[in-house]
């Protein structure tokens, strides 16, 4: 058997001594450790701006993708699950306790709900309501002219949902490597999260997959990813169209 050089035992004791106050120390997984950017993207290694900059992008150009979780807008909360492409969306939104359907293609929107929900707009619930147990789960079209078309709208546009809601406020800074549904991520903040945060996919494109938006203004998932689907007008049985303005009560 050869013998192991005193001098090489030493620096090898020394190394592991090392190691165990590295860990102890600093709480990393000891020498040796896998690189947190290994295998991934590499945005993980880029300034925060920079970041947020290709994941605008990747996000611009993507065909689809799913937006769910809550909006707080004008002090209202809305609970979305929103599938959405360039040319419209479809998916439910829950405000106030009501939960409705929104369907837009080109320009044309359409919106889904029971009678209780037709039956209280206008502010208050209606004595009459046989013009709300018509309109029970048939698909309304929603006049361009009327309110309710701009409210509602801008829920199915994903360029002009998502370039309001993907961005942070203040100093932009990295986070640290997180994950989101199984997916690697780098989070990245806005005034160390007082400004809002993102994590970024390190996994293929860097697609953003979680939002916190500043101000307690809601959190969302982004999934779904350039994932297509079906995106058509309901038929003429399952519309009602009132022309010019919205039933109300």
């Amino acid at each position: 058997m050869t013998a192991i050089p005193q001098g090489r035992t030493r620096r090898a004791a020394l190394v592991s001594a090392m190691c165990v106050l590295v860990v102890t120390g600093t709480g990393l997984t000891g020498c040796g450790s896998e690189d947190p950017d290994a295998g991934t993207n590499g945005v993980g290694k880029l300034p925060a701006a920079t970041i947020q900059a290709k994941t605008r992008k990747a996000a611009g150009a993507a065909d689809t993708v799913r937006l769910s979780g809550t909006v707080v807008s004008n002090g209202t909360t809305y609970t979305l699950d929103m599938r959405l492409k360039s040319d419209g969306g479809t998916g439910s939104v829950t405000s106030k306790g009501a939960t409705f359907r929104l369907l837009r293609v080109g320009d044309h929107l359409f919106l889904k709900a029971d009678a209780e929900f037709w039956s209280q707009q206008g502010g208050k619930a209606s004595g009459d309501t046989s013009a709300a147990r018509k309109l029970d789960g048939m698909y309304v079209k929603v006049p361009a002219g009327d309110p309710a078309y701009k409210r509602f709208s801008g829920f199915t546009d994903k360029d002009v949902l998502l370039d309001g809601l993907l961005t942070l406020h203040g100093t932009l800074a990295t986070d640290g490597h997180h994950e989101q549904s199984g997916v690697r991520t780098i989070r990245i903040t806005g005034d160390k999260g007082s400004g809002g945060s993102l994590d970024v996919s390190l996994k293929g494109t860097p697609y953003p997959l979680s939002l916190v938006r500043a101000g307690n203004a809601g959190t969302l998932r982004l999934t779904d990813w350039g994932k297509d689907f079906a995106l058509e007008e309901p038929s003429k049985k399952e519309t009602v169209d009132y022309g010019q303005q919205l039933p109300t009560s």
